[in-house]
């Protein structure tokens, strides 16, 4: 069968041929229709996300959609290993898929799928968002932080802040306020202080760096004294690490945790992906995307803007 293929360390993928996957006990085999390059995907393929354990070669791709064999159509996520989401078939464990709504569409449901989880586990399992608080979500002009303004709406929030570096893609934002990334930092600090002061429940974090330590400094130092200020961290587009001030966790109840997977189990994942499934059609949880055949993957690999859907044929 076709499928889009890692031969060894620090390759892109290719196109070609796999061997077929012969589905076990417990579990299922998947005639894929539509599987999104995520990040998670490109650095499980590239062997740098905390969660692979890859064996040479592989096929890429972490989740997708496609039907059973009599015809059921489903979402499927983490192929037992070496199959992937990127080919013609692959096989899951039973409890790794779900079947679809009928009113979406196979490639807008891989689409959605793993950046629509990212903040619905984050404010669901983590946060436990409650109806009225108030969410800023840092770094909302990447896909997963675009769905993550809708998803806050949704969930109950009754005020969304978001932050980011493009500028035009912040105003076009169902956001109640926003915050540009692009100021200098004294800048910045006092402008999150002033959103702070006002008050802040929730923190999603997409980025971690410099954005982050700042937001957590102005939490520290505006946030209503005793009121606790939940900060998920989701992803590190920004930088892995930082530098923050011992003062800051003494002087303040900011409550740090983290958001995938370790912390949140997959039929927790799996639950809320169901739940973005289930709000797209009344939240608005679509992203602009474009259909890739299969073929064509190592050239598309590396590709930015548009989110890629590719499809086996």
């Amino acid at each position: 069968m076709k499928a889009a293929i890692v031969a060894q360390p620090n390759s892109l993928p290719i196109a070609g041929d796999f061997p077929e996957p012969v589905p076990g006990p417990d579990e299922v085999r998947i005639h894929v229709t539509a599987s999104a390059l995520s990040q998670l995907a490109k650095g499980r393929a590239a062997g740098r996300h905390y969660s692979v354990t890859a064996q040479f070669p592989f096929v890429v791709g972490v989740d997708g959609v496609g039907h059973l064999d009599d015809g059921r159509r489903v979402y499927f996520a983490l192929p037992r290993a070496p199959h992937g989401a990127m080919a013609e078939r692959t096989v899951v464990s039973n409890g790794h898929w779900l079947p679809l709504p009928d009113d979406l569409d196979d490639a807008s449901a891989a689409a959605i799928a793993n950046p629509g989880m990212s903040s619905w586990a984050a404010l669901t399992e983590r946060a436990g968002l409650k109806a009225g608080e108030t969410v800023l979500i840092n770094g909302a002009t990447g896909v997963a932080g675009m769905l993550a303004v809708r998803i806050a709406r949704h969930l109950g929030a009754a005020r969304v802040i978001a932050t980011g570096r493009n500028e035009t893609a912040l105003r076009n934002l169902r956001a109640d306020a926003v915050i540009s990334l692009r100021q200098e930092e004294a800048a910045l600090e006092a402008d999150l202080r002033e959103h702070f002061a006002d008050g802040i429940d929730i923190v999603l974090d997409y980025l971690w760096g410099t954005s982050a330590r700042l937001i957590l400094v102005a939490g520290a130092k505006a946030g209503p004294e005793g009121v606790p200020i939940r900060f998920v961290q989701i992803g590190a587009a920004s930088g892995a690490e930082i530098a923050i001030p011992a003062a800051v966790l003494r002087s303040s109840s900011i409550e740090m945790k983290g958001s995938g997977f370790g912390s949140v189990g997959l039929p927790r994942f799996i639950a809320a992906i169901a739940g973005v499934f289930g709000a797209a059609a009344e939240a608005g949880l679509a992203l602009d995307y474009r259909t890739v055949p299969l073929a064509q993957v190592t050239e598309t690999w590396r590709d930015e803007g548009r989110r890629i859907v590719y499809q086996p044929r």
